[in-house]
């Protein structure tokens, strides 16, 4: 029987053209896609048309093996799903062989790290900042407070600029966080970060007696915005061009990496994976489990460190 799939490659890209209008570049990488697992399908001796999913998965165990990363493996199995699913809605196939196919898995990045002594320049210049007299005071001392609570508690950004007023106001030493799925849950507050805090709240009283726009805002961070609170976009703004001042590469930083540092460090000195997650507000533990990292490295530490062979050098032979 002759190979059409050639011919239904190219009826295929006139479909994407014509009723989806798709961009040149698309369809010039559709159409690399599909020659490419054409071509490999061809060598095994199957047409590409009347392939089956034993075929396909044949063709991304290849490209796995020649090294090409998830993402470009799912990106070829994306063009084949709406190769398959064209060929079946015009009667060409009876069936969708990609139906039945597992998506490449990607591999959880590992969390951006920031070293201990860039956090504590960080809040360092933050502080001295907060210190200096004359205009811009409030918002000098408004961001040192959210970046030591930031640190101090590995809250999420939104939860972060979005608390109540109230905050500083609850007994003891501990935050009552609003986090996702409205689940509430009590962090623990650093003395650096309760004494930003009262000191802020000072500040903040007197803003709210200046400001009328923000006089009866409700919330801990109030601000003449749509949502009444600073924007998340602010802060990630002022967060960067803090780390400049204070002399860290600022490009890649965000408050998502004070999170991921604040969980980092804690499981670097002996902190608990359950504790962590519990601290982060994550619902199943698999999501702290990205940090595993940190936890192989400190267990290879002290394995290197105490146990007695390890101490022993290693004869030459």
């Amino acid at each position: 029987m002759t190979d059409r799939s050639g011919l239904h490659i190219e009826a295929f890209l006139e479909m994407m053209s014509a009723e989806r209008g798709a961009a040149a570049n698309t369809l010039q990488s559709y159409g690399r896609d599909l020659d490419d697992a054409r071509s490999f399908l061809g060598r095994a001796g199957v047409g590409m048309s009347g392939a089956n999913p034993d075929d396909l998965r044949a063709y991304l165990r290849h490209l796995a093996a020649a090294g090409f990363k998830a993402s470009s493996q799912a990106r070829r199995l994306s063009a084949l799903r709406q190769f398959y699913k064209f060929l079946y809605a015009e009667g060409i196939r009876p069936d969708d062989p990609t139906g039945v196919l597992d998506a490449p898995r990607k591999q959880r990045s590992l969390p951006k790290a920031l070293s201990v002594d860039d956090v504590t320049r960080l809040i360092a210049r933050a502080e001295d900042e907060a210190r200096e007299p004359g205009n811009g005071q409030f918002g000098r001392k408004r961001m040192h407070l959210l970046v030591e609570l930031l640190y101090a508690t590995g809250m999420r950004v939104s939860e972060l600029v979005s608390l109540p007023a109230t905050a500083q106001t609850q007994a003891g030493r501990f935050l009552l966080i609003r986090g996702k799925g409205n689940k509430e849950r009590l962090v623990p507050l650093s003395r650096a970060a309760l004494a930003a805090l009262e000191t802020y709240a000072a500040a903040l009283e007197l803003e709210r007696e200046r400001n009328e726009a923000i006089r009866n805002v409700p919330f801990l961070f109030p601000a003449a915005s749509r949502e009444g609170h600073l924007p998340r976009q602010v802060f990630a703004r002022d967060l960067k061009a803090l780390a400049g001042r204070a002399g860290i590469r600022a490009v890649s930083l965000s408050p998502h990496i004070i999170r991921h540092a604040f969980a980092s460090h804690l499981l670097q000195n002996g902190a608990d994976l359950r504790a962590v997650q519990e601290l982060l507000g994550h619902s199943d533990i698999s999501t702290t489990q990205i940090y595993t990292h940190v936890l192989e490295e400190r267990l290879h530490q002290l394995v290197q460190t105490h146990h007695p062979l390890a101490k022993q050098a290693k004869k030459p032979d």
